[in-house]
């Protein structure tokens, strides 16, 4: 038997829209991954310790806050404090095309903007993310 990828689906800081994160993380579990939704307004320490409760694959983080660069990093500079640098980051929302390389330069593994489709999320989830 085979593990099936887990993903942490996110919605950090004080971002109240939840409708397409939802619709991501049933297209995730629809094509057979493990998929946690943590809910609305999570911290990044709350997100971090679900993912490692949960020893998740991959954290998917939905930020149309425009706190995106500082929700990300903070996410990622934690993972690695915790010694969970090795689970994937990656995530959507309302980010700007200039902000995109520092993201990938932080480690963030793909950003998915409005007018993605869930059919290239999970194919991209899953040709990127693996069980472990």
């Amino acid at each position: 038997m085979s593990a099936r990828t887990r993903v942490v689906i996110a919605k950090p800081g004080l971002d109240g829209h939840d409708r397409g994160v939802k619709i991501v993380a049933r297209a995730l579990r629809d094509a057979g991954m493990e998929v946690i939704y943590t809910g609305l307004h999570q911290t990044p320490e709350q997100i971090v310790e679900t993912a490692i409760q949960e020893d998740a694959d991959a954290v998917g983080l939905s930020v149309l806050s425009g706190a995106h660069m500082t929700l990300f990093r903070r996410v990622i500079e934690l993972l690695a404090e915790r010694g969970a640098a090795d689970v994937t980051v990656f995530g959507g929302g309302i980010i700007p095309d200039e902000d995109l390389p520092e993201l990938q330069r932080l480690g963030v593994a793909a950003i998915f903007t409005p007018g993605a489709t869930t059919q290239s999320i999970v194919e991209w989830a899953q040709g990127n993310l693996v069980a472990e």
